[in-house]
């Protein structure tokens, strides 16, 4: 099985206010090398946008990996790991669960804004993804490059 890192994030501006707007973003990481794919929500919920970020990098994976998922989101990370129950959202965990059934998968949270070069990549995006309104394959590119070659 590859060995796969995937570091996500979600954004929503207005967060369930107004006219939110959301989006979604994974950015896949296989020996050193990244890609970033991203996905409009509309008006998603920031909890929302978190779970669709991590479905969005698993459902880009094109065969069964071993994968460390990466995200800022306690909801995501402690609820795929079996802590907190599901009250809300069933929808949006359903996408999750059928995107993780065939891969081996770790859930390591990290604190948000705090220095993970990929993970603030992530989080760049998606913001800047929601707030176009629509998913710029160029901007990932190049936030992707910015990255460099490196493992985590």
């Amino acid at each position: 099985m590859k060995q796969v890192t995937i570091v996500c994030d979600g954004s929503s501006l207005g967060n369930g206010k107004g006219n939110p707007r959301a989006a979604a973003v994974a950015v896949l990481g296989f020996k050193g090398y990244w890609k970033a794919v991203g996905e409009y929500l509309g008006g998603a919920t920031n909890q929302q946008a978190e779970v669709a970020a991590a479905a969005l990098g698993l459902e880009n994976l094109k065969e069964p990996c071993s994968v460390t998922l990466i995200s800022d989101s306690r909801y995501v990370v402690e609820t795929m790991g079996g802590t907190w129950k599901r009250k809300t959202n069933h929808d949006w965990w359903k996408r999750l669960d059928n995107a993780a059934t065939k891969h081996r998968i770790t859930w390591q949270w990290v604190k948000g804004h705090s220095g993970h070069s990929v993970q603030e990549v992530a989080d760049s995006m998606a913001r800047k993804m929601a707030e176009l309104g629509y998913v710029d394959e160029d901007l990932l590119d190049d936030a992707v490059a910015d990255i460099g070659t490196i493992e985590i």
